[in-house]
């Protein structure tokens, strides 16, 4: 991991708007590993945020940092739980940016691949190396050629997709979903939906509105998804993550997510974080 911050020294990005989304939950982690008492520590997103020549400042005070942060929790503990379920299992993280969740949670004997565009692996490989167990696939998540190596891992599989499948239209998200279950009969995967309203408003974000990339899928509804072959296990706002992770925010923080939920404010009304269990067999017809 490169330590290096020096101005004429830092990292320029050359990515896509959709791409650059990554740099949002980058610095929300740095952010909030910079507290006393963090919900998380990542020291990695620190030394890359400090390495990187750009504008991270112009999200500090919105609200939707920590949101970054809560939904990150809600991942990191249900991969936690699939792996003491299953120790020498497979992650896949999609859209995986850079994301140091392996990092986190590795447990000495899971296998990892981190997948996204060919641009962002190479920003991700001047932070992070592979390993025997940890490996980059720069590829699209529409290819489906790279499901060829995750088959070659130890199953079962715990899919997760953070802040990604958001960007692309409904009609590739379906393809993608799709073709997993097609593929991974009894996985696991794990993603974030927006509603209707959230992707109208999008504009008027507190981060979203200071990037070129928008959101395109609505979803409001994430137990619909039920009809291509996912089942719904557990589907949480960031007003309502998982018990440890409500303890642990600090008491102003949870009064106001509290408040929220009760008001069903638009971005937790509408913005959920859901585990599907990929139920349809191989070859069950639709």
């Amino acid at each position: 991991m490169s330590t290096t911050t020096s101005g004429e020294d830092r990292s320029r990005l050359a990515l896509t708007p959709v791409e650059e989304t990554l740099v949002i939950p980058l610095y929300g982690r740095a952010v909030e590993t910079r507290k006393p008492r963090g919900l998380l520590r990542d020291d990695s997103a620190v030394r890359i945020v400090d390495g990187i020549d750009y504008d991270f400042g112009k999200f500090d005070g919105g609200p939707s940092l920590i949101g970054t942060v809560v939904r990150t929790c809600i991942f990191d503990a249900w991969a936690r739980e699939f792996l003491t379920a299953h120790p020498a299992a497979t992650v896949i993280e999609l859209g995986a940016g850079l994301s140091s969740r392996f990092d986190r949670l590795d447990n000495g004997s899971c296998h990892w691949f981190d997948l996204d565009l060919p641009e962002v692996i190479e920003l991700r490989r001047r932070y992070f190396a592979e390993s025997d167990r940890s490996r980059m696939i720069a590829a699209s998540v529409l290819d489906p050629a790279w499901f060829d190596e995750i088959a070659q891992a130890p199953g079962p599989y715990l899919f997760l997709a953070e802040g990604m499948l958001m960007y692309l239209e409904e009609a590739q998200v379906l393809e993608v979903l799709s073709a997993l279950v097609e593929r991974f009969p009894g996985s696991s995967i794990a993603f974030d939906t927006c509603g209707r309203k959230m992707i109208d408003t999008q504009d008027r974000h507190d981060s979203l509105s200071k990037m070129t990339a928008r959101m395109r899928w609505a979803c409001d509804d994430p137990a619909t998804l039920n009809a291509i072959g996912l089942t719904l296990r557990d589907s949480r706002t960031l007003a309502r993550p998982q018990a440890d992770i409500r303890r642990a925010l600090p008491r102003r923080q949870r009064w106001m997510m509290d408040l929220a939920a009760r008001l069903n404010l638009r971005d937790f009304a509408n913005y959920r974080v859901n585990l599907f269990e990929i139920t349809r067999t191989a070859g069950e017809s639709r």
